[in-house]
């Protein structure tokens, strides 16, 4: 299935791809694609549905996040073997954990803002991993029970904030509009190997990241299983699991970060795409 969320920001409705690519209306059968609605009872409870029973939604709202009152926004770093190579850092023994603050979600295709005294704004495709059933201390080889499906994020980042201000990279991760999400929560069953998925970003009609999943340092299954040995994850928990190489930052001789002006548009094989214009902050 393909899950989404549509209409004006803060009122967005759950709604659900068809197999035609028709948005249909799911506020009759759940309140939002948030929470237990997540979890394998809720998700079995709308596979069993026909699409063509739901109502047809008409025009082209505006698509917001594909999940709804998440509780962590968890984020992995320099998750791709060949991203830390272009930024010079060590392949890391275990996996970098740091938070975004869920203010930071947005819709796959609202604007986004370069906050006030920013000089590294940058831009990251990545791999989702939406939580559906509590996991605490969960063996590798259970993890992706508890997956209730994928999406793409972009973990816009500044990296002065991050890297030049002092302590955690949490304060370049977190401003408003820094977590695009969705445009669908696609559930595992339509995507075969989660670990060979091909992505993309161009800035301004510009190609800037190609890669794939498969270059991943820590694969889906071992995040969930790590990241529960520290924490608890719940149903809507979000996990943007690290980017491939192309980033700004990494770029030769001098780096490249977005200005006023720019747009980005990026996507995941089976995921879907996002596009986003870049302002500045008023």
């Amino acid at each position: 299935m393909k899950l989404l969320r549509y209409g004006p920001v803060g009122q967005e409705k759950p709604g659900m791809l068809d197999a035609d690519g028709k948005l249909r209306d799911l506020a009759g059968t759940v309140d939002d694609i948030a929470g237990e609605t997540l979890s394998p009872a809720g998700l079995a409870k709308l596979k069993a549905l026909d699409p063509a029973s739901l109502p047809l939604v008409s025009g082209t709202p505006r698509i917001g996040p594909c999940v709804g009152r998440v509780g962590k926004f968890i984020a992995v770093g320099l998750n791709y073997s060949d991203h830390a190579a272009e930024t010079g850092a060590k392949v890391p023994e275990e996996p970098i954990l740091f938070m975004k603050a869920t203010s930071s979600i947005v819709g796959p295709n609202d604007t986004v803002v370069i906050p006030r005294k920013s000089v590294k704004t940058d831009w990251e495709v990545e791999l989702a991993i939406v939580i559906g059933r509590r996991a605490k201390y969960v063996d590798e080889a259970d993890a992706l029970k508890h997956v209730a499906g994928y999406c793409v994020v972009n973990d816009v980042s500044e990296r002065e904030f991050q890297a030049e201000r002092g302590g955690q990279w949490t304060k370049g991760k977190s401003a408003d509009t820094f977590g695009p999400m969705g445009p669908w929560l696609v559930t595992p069953d339509e995507i075969a190997d989660v670990q060979a998925l091909d992505m993309f970003l161009d800035v301004s009609g510009r190609r800037r990241q190609t890669g794939t999943t498969r270059t991943m340092i820590f694969g889906v299954r071992f995040l969930v299983h790590y990241i529960s040995q520290f924490m608890t994850l719940h149903p809507g928990d979000v996990i943007t699991t690290g980017t491939p190489p192309g980033v700004g930052l990494g770029i030769k001789p001098v780096p490249v970060f977005l200005k006023p002006g720019d747009d980005m548009r990026l996507g995941i094989q089976g995921l879907g795409e996002q596009r986003q214009k870049v302002v500045a902050s008023d």
